[in-house]
């Protein structure tokens, strides 16, 4: 395969805009489940999206079609761990501190929990443009939800949440990227989001109890499981292959523009000026990161 980090740092950003998607969906059609179920039944609309995907690939392929490489389980079933872990600690956190606060320490803390990973564990640190374009940014998105913030509460055991979230998907990213090197993305990625459900919907059990789902609880689920999860990961898999997992954490800060866009365009809100200040930062931020891994 030949490696092109342009066309990664493409897919990256295609995944963090439908990301970016989850907020203006539930805000035109609010669930009525509990935070942690949404998370919990997302992975599993994720995981029977993965199903018919791989079912779709394989009849292309064919029966002839020689047997793929074995999965590494053990990395499998620690990206799923995290993933769960993710989902169930992003949204347990912004239940405790609001939206605004809780999606800026998730989203904002992840790409600097990815680069000391990365550091640590690959002996190969982000180099000091990397982690400008990323300090930049992250101060873009704290910016660009800091309009939310001001009338947050805050708690010891909300922030604690959302850092575990951060490191949660920090740490996906990077155990993804090395599965990404040794297998099919579509096939890793299914095997990650099922694996990612069945731990994280009981565990949404044990928190909230059976859920009572209605038509708009469908509605929002399936948007979020099908094309904001299942499309978006795939696509961010796909873009692993060409960059380092660090650069992808930090690119999925383009999740908040693209929220702050259809904010204005869809909702109808009117942004303050450190709004936008925010979006051009984090803007700024990004095309320093894509610089660096570049180069």
């Amino acid at each position: 395969m030949t490696v092109s980090p342009l066309r990664g740092v493409a897919l990256v950003l295609a995944a963090a805009a439908l990301w970016g998607t989850t907020g203006t969906a539930q805000s035109l059609a609010p669930p009525q489940l509990a935070s942690v179920w949404v998370g919990a039944l997302r992975l599993a609309v994720a995981g029977l999206f993965f199903g018919a995907w791989l079912a779709i690939a394989h009849a292309r392929r064919g029966a002839a079609e020689p047997p793929t490489a074995r999965l590494p389980w053990p990395l499998v079933v620690a990206a799923a761990a995290c993933m769960a872990a993710y989902n169930l600690a992003f949204f347990a956190g912004v239940r405790a501190l609001g939206v605004a606060v809780g999606t800026a320490l998730a989203i904002g803390s992840s790409p600097l929990w990815g680069g000391l990973l990365q550091a640590v564990f690959t002996r190969r640190p982000p180099v000091g443009v990397w982690w400008g374009g990323t300090v930049l940014a992250v101060a873009g998105g704290v910016l660009l939800v800091g309009e939310g913030a001001r009338t947050a509460s805050v708690s010891v055991g909300g922030v604690l949440a959302c850092l575990a979230a951060g490191l949660s998907y920090a740490a996906f990213a990077l155990l993804n990227h090395g599965l990404v090197a040794r297998a099919d993305p579509g096939r890793v990625t299914g095997a990650v989001f099922t694996l990612a459900a069945l731990l994280a919907l009981p565990a949404a059990a044990a928190m909230a109890g059976v859920p009572a789902i209605g038509t708009r609880d469908l509605l929002v689920v399936a948007w979020l499981g099908v094309a904001s999860t299942g499309v978006a990961y795939l696509l961010f898999s796909h873009g692993l292959r060409h960059i380092s997992g660090a650069t992808g954490v930090s690119l999925a800060l383009f999740e908040p523009v693209t929220a702050f866009v259809l904010a204005v365009v869809v909702v109808g809100e009117r942004p303050g000026g450190m709004a936008v200040a925010g979006l051009v930062a984090v803007l700024a931020g990004l095309a320093l990161v894509v610089r660096a891994e570049v180069r």
